[in-house]
């Protein structure tokens, strides 16, 4: 079993096509020419015209999808034909509409007057003909009507299934060569995604130096504003050990860039705290990417990275979130924005939404729906039986009721829509869209990738988390007050620890907000004990 990857064009003009790339270089194009028409587009469409599929058209495989054997298709196929030479086919499908073969055996004469091989295909929507019905609902919902108002929007047979070669055969018989054609083209199809490879950007200032040197040259400079007493001798020995493993593992340009970023955050005044297992990191303390102190605490490096696991690091950095948009401007202006995008979300339907969505699309009532929802958390992974159904008032036997429940199980973890992480961007040395297609995301100014975060670990490539903390922007504002009022300037580094007045009015709930908010507020007490700082100042958590 091999992936062949490819996917299907609809241009604007009114042609169809489907595309296979055959190698590296050909998986490039076709991941430019989807960026060129997704960003023409507009989030969640793709707009090419024939010129862009002709300059994008080198390496890749180009199998035309007709409608019938007249002149526009001619057209067409002459057009394909003096693109791709071959690798242009004619795909021949049945219908199972009236003269089916008739139209077959035109396509085919078409085909064979204009020197372009014909090959067989099937038009596959579902894997199994029980899906049908399914797919008429998801048909629905897309539409935001109801399976009984599609009209001729419904597909008019189940037959648009994956069919084994042997009945393949049969319903083919009259064209034996463009069935054998198949497996030539997965022979021509030899590009792997394990082919790709991703480099990170060249993060240094001084050209001379490697990164791995840079980084211990900004991480041995931290040390001087960290510990200006001097530097603790068991922290000098986690540097050193934090370092060799860095180098080993290549991951200073990954570094380099969290320290960038946190650099420019700064400068701009928009504070910032590294938090998750880059707490453990004593080069993350000096670079001033977290404010945990490694002589305090005792940390675990190996928790954030391992050699063992061989897993890219993860730095989430939390900014106030009224400006994170300045950092995620900063990045795409910084790295350029064919080089840096947000990661994708598969949003994924889960229970509710599954009843939520095929309910409407069965046209059934909105009471019955939210009766039903109720009943969610005893549905199993044997679904709502008959007696919880009986309980609520219901028949079990009901034709639309039973489909509800069925569709609703089967379409519970299918993909919804595609949204973008909260601020996970992936940077490249080369260009992103090389990689993979990149597309606008709903809000200005944001691009995302069309992969998710489990694609990315799978290949291997690097994320920086940019992340929006609205606590941070309260303690922004009680720092400020202190440094105006008391004319003492704190960080998050330089905050006096373990105060007994700040834990005292925890134990007595003495603290604006809900008890997340407390819970949140004690956790982050135990790092930094800022809340001293806002009590003197006369302010107050809201």
């Amino acid at each position: 079993m091999r992936l062949i990857v490819g996917c299907r064009l609809d241009l604007r003009c009114g042609m169809s096509v489907l595309v296979y790339p055959t190698d590296r270089p050909a998986w490039s194009r076709l991941c430019r020419l989807l960026s060129i028409g997704k960003a023409r587009a507009g989030k969640g469409a793709c707009h090419l015209d024939w010129p862009d599929l002709q300059a994008h058209a080198e390496g890749l495989l180009a199998i035309l999808i007709p409608d019938t054997a007249g002149d526009t298709c001619g057209l067409r196929l002459r057009r394909l034909r003096d693109t791709f030479s071959d690798r242009a086919y004619l795909a021949l499908t049945l219908r199972r509409r009236p003269n089916d073969q008739m139209r077959l055996h035109e396509l085919s004469n078409l085909a064979a007057g204009l020197g372009v091989a014909t090959v067989i295909t099937n038009d596959v929507l579902f894997h199994v003909p029980d899906r049908r019905i399914l797919q008429d609902v998801v048909t629905a919902i897309r539409h935001t009507t109801t399976v009984d108002a599609l009209g001729f929007r419904r597909e008019r047979n189940a037959d648009r299934y994956v069919k084994a070669p042997s009945e393949m055969v049969r319903l083919f018989p009259r064209y034996p060569e463009a069935l054998a054609r198949t497996q030539q083209i997965a022979d021509r199809c030899r590009f792997s995604l394990d082919e790709l490879r991703y480099q990170y950007p060249e993060e240094r200032d001084d050209p001379a130096l490697t990164p791995q040197q840079t980084l211990e040259a900004l991480t041995w400079e931290g040390t001087e504003d960290r510990y200006p007493e001097g530097l603790p001798d068991s922290v000098r020995a986690t540097l050193h050990h934090e370092l060799r493993l860095i180098a080993r593992l290549d991951y200073a340009p990954y570094f380099l860039t969290v320290n960038s970023i946190v650099r420019f955050a700064r400068s701009r005044g928009i504070l910032c705290q590294g938090r998750g297992s880059a707490a453990n990191s004593a080069v993350c303390y000096v670079l001033g990417i977290t404010s945990i102190d490694p002589g305090r605490n005792d940390l675990l490096f190996e928790r954030f990275i391992s050699e063992e696991r061989r897993e890219p690091p993860d730095i989430d950095v939390d900014f106030e979130h009224e400006r994170r948009e300045e950092v995620i401007q900063w990045v795409y202006k910084t790295y350029g924005r064919s080089h840096a995008a947000l990661t994708a979300v598969v949003i994924r339907y889960r229970s509710k939404g599954a009843l939520r969505d095929v309910g409407k699309a069965l046209g059934l009532p909105q009471d019955l729906i939210r009766a039903i929802s109720g009943q969610i958390w005893s549905w199993g992974e044997e679904g709502i039986t008959d007696d919880q159904i009986r309980e609520l008032g219901l028949n079990p036997g009901d034709r639309r009721l039973r489909l509800l429940l069925d569709l609703a199980a089967q379409l519970r973890g299918a993909p919804r829509h595609l949204s973008q992480h909260p601020g996970g961007f992936v940077l490249t040395h080369d260009r992103l869209d090389d990689l993979v297609p990149i597309e606008p995301a709903a809000m200005a100014d944001r691009q995302i990738i069309e992969w998710d975060k489990d694609d990315i670990d799978a290949l291997k490539f690097m994320k920086v988390d940019i992340l929006a903390l609205g606590m941070l922007t309260c303690m922004r504002r009680g720092l400020d007050l202190i440094a105006a009022h008391k004319g003492i300037r704190y960080d998050l580094a330089t905050v006096p620890a373990e105060d007994p007045r700040t834990y005292a009015m925890i134990r007595k709930a003495d603290m604006r907000g809900g008890p997340m908010q407390a819970s949140a507020m004690s956790c982050w007490m135990r790092r930094t004990s800022s809340l001293s700082c806002l009590r003197d100042s006369r302010t107050h958590i809201r």
